[in-house]
């Protein structure tokens, strides 16, 4: 399904302009491509963070996913999308927190994987900046699930069109993306 936002065209300029890499690359899933999207890119950028932001709450309002209170991901791909739905979040008048999900449980302190303000008992929305495999969001899943908190959907800046929607739809969760393959002209 095509999704529309006003800030999708220009974000998507930037991604284009600023996040594709062509020549062969190994994918962290181990897969093998002719492009890259190195989409930290963007989602670090002045101008193209905010419409991260704006494009991801418009993607899960599109969505009817509006009843939520944290967003964020497993470190380091989804930490810069959360923060900037969070800002935007605020600029619209809208309470949501972030949090980050280490791979695994910190040795010392407090011991916490999911680090930010409680998740226990909250709605969360997991993000991911770019997906291949799903293997990232369904880490950070699973940890929040451990954490108590209830996860509502899975959404991805860019999904690479390799299964991850698949994989993470048949593990019980909805899956959104804001920009495809096609809105980049690579397929």
């Amino acid at each position: 399904m095509t999704f529309s936002s006003p800030s999708k065209p220009r974000l998507v300029e930037l991604v284009k302009e600023l996040a594709i890499v062509h020549g062969r690359v190994t994918l962290s899933s181990g897969l093998e491509a002719d492009y890259y999207v190195d989409l930290r890119r963007a989602t670090l950028h002045h101008e193209a963070a905010p419409l991260i932001g704006q494009v991801i709450l418009d993607l899960l309002d599109a969505n009817g996913v509006t009843d939520f209170d944290a967003i964020g991901g497993l470190t380091m791909g989804a930490d810069p999308v959360a923060t900037a739905v969070l800002h935007q979040g605020a600029a619209r008048g809208r309470t949501i927190d972030a949090f980050v999900v280490r791979k695994a449980a910190k040795a010392h302190g407090m011991g916490r994987q999911v680090e930010g303000p409680d998740v226990a008992g909250r709605k969360v929305v997991v993000v991911e900046d770019t997906s291949t495999t799903g293997g990232s969001p369904l880490t950070a899943a699973e940890a929040l699930k451990a954490a108590g908190a209830i996860v509502v959907a899975v959404a991805t800046v860019v999904d690479r069109d390799t299964g991850a929607q698949k994989v993470i739809e048949d593990a019980g969760f909805k899956y959104l993306t804001a920009i495809t393959l096609d809105d980049l002209g690579l397929r």
